[in-house]
């Protein structure tokens, strides 16, 4: 009998009852064997297409690395490792084969029972694997607080292993890369490493330019690693001058164009990187992003060289469209690093151009000058008010705002007790007292005397009037005035605060500053005059007095009349004002004591006036966080903007 007749005499038995025979066993191996071969085909085919339609979606991330692998620099070779974590051995095998299994029972499990399949188990990757591709992919979501949230989970995850931060750094797009950066204790292998960038140029072979260079350097001949880095200071500078060279000298303003025709004919590296802030679009089309970094590796002896370039990153990432090209310049890995500095100088301004880069969280630009002392991270704590600190003559940003320098004492032990020194008392005490206020530095070039270099029209921007304006405007483009605001001033600062707000209050563009002003804190300043300009007016064929210092004579009309002005505005604002005065003269070289602002002048006439024992220089330095300087400071703070901190 034929097998396909004995398939139809079996299957005219179906259903009959009676002893088991071989023809009944053998049609349940048949049938057995077709569910078999057909479930497995089925099986099969729902398998596959399910994993297509798992990779397809999978591999829809929008990634960068197509464009990155065309830099050869940027792409990873994978070592072999000797972590064992990292080992792929019979145990990570044995993981992964368990992992099929039971994928593939919950799998039927779904079907059974009719509901989704858990895309848990669509892979057979690693937790970790897995969890790194999730992140990734809703890094990039339309959703923003789900994209804020992965690259806060990204950056927060210290178990990734090398190859994945390498994966990450590939893999993730400019907005995250930025958002990594500015997250706190963040590891610098999230960040790809600089390209490559082009070769020095050959410094020509003239003999009357070696001559030149053995004068510069008398030791040239003894020290081959002097020589080496005299020819590479040279050819920088050379670029450096061909750099400005090509830049358009229209539309720029007189003491840029006197200041950067003065590098040129100077040589000086140095002032053209400072000086030299407009056309930033020009200098990126020539090369700049790329010399300035060569620059930045070259002067790793310097920190002041380092921070002026940082300092022009920043400036250039006010313009939105250098975004992409800073970025693949690799400046991002160069700024988080830099963010690192135990140094507040340095790490404030890598925070600023980071802020400038981060249009993800951060709605303010932050203008040459304008520093977040805090928070200088990405944070979730919710920003209520602004405090923002004006330094005065001879000041600066994070100088002025130190604790007092306090001598060691013989007694090392005693020492021991005492707090960490604060390079910056605002940006550590401060923020620390009050972690949901915006502190604010600002920063602007003064002078004692004009016997340096200056622009022609340098008197005219160094006067009260025209620096309030500037820093108006700077102030209002970093969002100063959309919230409750104090001011803190030293010595000249606090002019500059009161001009800056009587001009506010006459434009309407700028009158969110002056309706949110909640109160304003003046250390020593000169209201009435300041006995430094009788002195030096007295000096005047020695010392030149500068533009700043003749403004703060006691009989100089514009001083009278901007506190006349002020003074009526203030009382009719009912603004809250604390003032401090010095008590102690202050050293003046190695000769002179001086009384630079007496208590008479500090007294404005409305508010609190409190005299401490302290010169002028050190009334802004509280010596410890528990001094009654510091403390009474932090307590106008908090009640000026009580209501603001409760809520």
């Amino acid at each position: 009998m034929s097998l396909a007749a004995y398939c139809v005499f079996c299957c005219r038995r179906i259903g009959t009852s009676g002893p088991t025979t071989k023809s009944d066993l053998l049609w349940k191996d048949i049938r057995k064997f077709s569910k078999l071969t057909g479930s497995l085909i089925l099986g099969g085919f729902v398998f596959i297409t399910y994993e297509v339609l798992a990779l397809k979606k999978l591999l829809t991330l929008d990634t960068q690395a197509v464009q990155q692998e065309k830099l050869k620099s940027y792409i990873y070779i994978n070592t072999v490792s000797l972590d064992p974590s990292e080992c792929q051995g019979i145990t990570c095998k044995a993981r992964k084969e368990l992992h099929k299994v039971v994928r593939k029972i919950l799998e039927t499990e779904a079907k059974i029972l009719r509901r989704p399949f858990d895309e848990y188990f669509s892979t057979f990757t690693e937790d970790h694997e897995r969890a790194l591709w999730v992140l990734l992919k809703r890094s990039q979501s339309e959703d923003r607080i789900v994209r804020l949230q992965a690259v806060q989970q990204l950056a927060e995850n210290g178990h990734w292993h090398d190859y994945q931060y390498r994966t990450i750094a590939q893999a993730c797009d400019q907005r995250t890369v930025i958002g990594l950066a500015r997250s706190k204790d963040i590891d610098l292998r999230f960040f790809l490493p600089p390209p490559p960038l082009p070769k020095v140029k050959d410094v020509p072979n003239d003999f009357s330019i070696w001559n030149e260079l053995v004068q510069r350097k008398k030791t040239f001949f003894q020290h081959r690693q002097k020589k080496l880095l005299l020819l590479k200071d040279y050819a920088i500078e050379d670029e450096l001058r061909l750099l400005l060279v090509s830049l358009p000298q229209t539309d720029l303003e007189q003491c840029v164009q006197y200041f950067t025709s003065l590098a040129l004919r100077e040589s000086s590296q140095t002032l053209a990187a400072q000086r030299v802030s407009t056309h930033c679009d020009k200098i990126e089309a020539n090369g700049g992003l790329q010399l300035l970094q060569r620059i930045y590796q070259l002067r790793n002896d310097s920190a002041k060289i380092q921070r002026n370039i940082i300092r022009i990153i920043g400036n250039m990432a006010l313009d939105e469209r250098l975004h992409s090209s800073i970025v693949r310049a690799g400046w991002v890995s160069i700024l988080a690093e830099a963010m690192k500095s135990p140094h507040v100088i340095q790490s404030s301004h890598a925070s600023r151009a980071l802020a400038n880069l981060d249009r993800e969280t951060v709605q303010e630009k932050y203008p040459d000058g304008v520093y977040v002392l805090h928070p200088q991270y990405r944070s979730s704590q919710p920003i209520k008010a602004d405090v923002l600190f004006i330094h005065g003559l001879l000041g600066a940003a994070f100088k002025t705002w130190r604790q007092q320098d306090i001598k060691q004492p013989l007694d090392v032990k005693a020492f021991e007790g005492e707090e960490v020194y604060s390079e910056c008392w605002p940006k550590t005490w401060l923020a620390s007292d009050c972690p949901s206020l915006r502190i604010v530095s600002v920063e602007y070039d003064t002078h004692l005397s004009d016997w340096k270099t200056k622009c022609p029209i340098e008197d005219h921007r160094k006067s009260i009037a025209y620096r309030s304006n500037e820093l108006l405007n700077k102030l209002r483009a970093a969002g100063v005035g959309d919230r409750p605001l104090v001011w803190v001033s030293h010595s000249m600062g606090g002019l500059l605060v009161k001009k800056m707000l009587v001009d506010a209050s006459k434009n309407p563009e700028m009158d969110k500053i002056v309706n949110n002003t909640r109160g304003i804190i003046f250390y020593s300043v000169p209201h009435h005059g300041s006995q430094l300009a009788e002195y030096s007016m007295n000096a005047r064929y020695l010392l030149f007095p500068s533009v700043e210092v003749k403004e703060l004579s006691t009989d100089s009309p514009a001083l009278k009349e901007l506190n006349d002005d002020f003074l009526a505005f203030a009382k009719d604002k009912k603004f809250p004002v604390l003032s401090f005065a010095e008590t102690l003269p202050t050293r003046i070289g190695s000769m002179i004591k001086l009384h630079v602002v007496p208590v008479d002048s500090a007294n404005l006439g409305i508010g609190d006036l409190i005299p401490v024992e302290v010169n002028h220089l050190n009334i802004c330095k509280p010596k410890k966080k528990d001094t009654f300087l510091y403390q009474c400071t932090v307590k106008f703070i908090q009640d000026a903007l009580a209501r603001e901190l409760r809520s």
